[in-house]
């Protein structure tokens, strides 16, 4: 929804809760969250991260 025109912050926030209460609600998730992230190896004991 496009409020950049309105001036008046509790209009436009009017306007906006009632698009949120219009729309159909989200689906539910198919992956778990943060499945997608980039996993990285956890490094052991005693390894340095950085060799001066």
């Amino acid at each position: 929804m496009n409020t950049k025109n309105i001036k008046d912050r509790a209009e436009r926030k009017k306007l906006k809760r009632a698009a949120r209460k219009k729309r159909p609600p989200k689906p539910k998730q198919t992956a778990p969250r943060g499945s997608r992230k980039p996993k990285i190896r956890k490094k052991g004991p005693g390894t340095a991260t950085r060799k001066a």
